[in-house]
């Protein structure tokens, strides 16, 4: 055995994390990610140790429709992977398919495999832990379309992104549910957290989902018009992440950054 062969192993490495930012960045995304989440969770905890709060019900479900929002994007996501890493992209738009024609068709496929996990979910967490969605009311189709918008929207916008930078650029896309979480207020009210954060929370529709879940679960009102406000701000970011997508593969095409895929660089 030579140590310079064994060396080339992680000289290769260190030459592709030095070309790309991609995989540069989660090196220490997810610890940082990790250490203010649950940091934020343990405050919230700690200020909760006299009270009747159900932790159960409140942290089980959202974990639930966390999940289910990040598998529409993953829903979304995946099934542009599957072309990029057959190298089938560009044989689907050299068919007469049209590009809102192939978004419609990866919102069709998130839509089916998201449904699917969202009923498994939901069987285990009523048959293993006993939890009852029918507390939520009517509430809970409104906090599922709106986590549903949202997650299509976060996969438009991903895609884009892939498809401007390079399939290296996969590398930023899988970290994107979990950057949001600790502004999502996922785990935690929106108290919890700094000034400064709770505006940039404010600006995320999964936001007002989990702050009207912990209501409810609480038995306190939740304003709906705030569920509202939420899928306003849905519905706009999935707009807005179409348009950059459109812009995105406008400039692919006319530049031929579509034909110089490559998984070695991000260009």
């Amino acid at each position: 055995m030579k140590l310079s062969r064994m060396a080339a192993i992680p000289l290769r490495q260190f030459y592709l994390y030095r070309g790309s930012a991609a995989r540069v960045v989660p090196l220490f995304a997810w610890v940082t990610i990790d250490m203010v989440l649950w940091g934020f969770m343990a405050k919230f905890l700690g200020g909760m140790e006299h009270t009747q709060y159900r932790f159960v019900p409140a942290l089980l479900g959202a974990v639930l429709f966390w999940d289910f929002m990040t598998r529409v994007m993953q829903g979304v996501t995946t099934a542009f992977f599957e072309d990029v890493w057959s190298r089938n992209f560009l044989n689907v738009f050299a068919s007469p398919i049209t590009m809102p024609e192939y978004i419609g068709g990866l919102l069709a496929s998130s839509i089916a495999t998201s449904l699917v996990g969202l009923v498994v979910m939901i069987i285990v967490a009523t048959l293993a832990f006993g939890l009852s969605f029918a507390a939520y009311g009517a509430m809970l189709a409104g906090f599922v379309m709106v986590l549903f918008l949202f997650g299509m929207a976060l996969g438009v916008a991903a895609i884009a992104i892939v498809l401007r930078m390079g399939p290296a650029a996969e590398w930023f896309v899988w970290p994107i549910p979990a950057l949001l979480s600790p502004f999502a207020a996922v785990y935690y009210p929106l108290s919890t957290l700094p000034r400064p954060m709770q505006w940039f929370s404010r600006l995320l529709p999964p936001s007002y989902v989990f702050e009207g879940m912990r209501a409810v679960v609480a038995g306190r009102h939740f304003d709906g018009a705030l569920l509202a406000i939420a899928f306003a701000l849905s519905i706009v970011y999935l707009l807005l992440a179409y348009w950059i997508f459109a812009r995105v593969f406008r400039y692919a095409v006319a530049t031929g950054l579509i034909a110089r895929y490559s998984a070695e660089s991000v260009s």
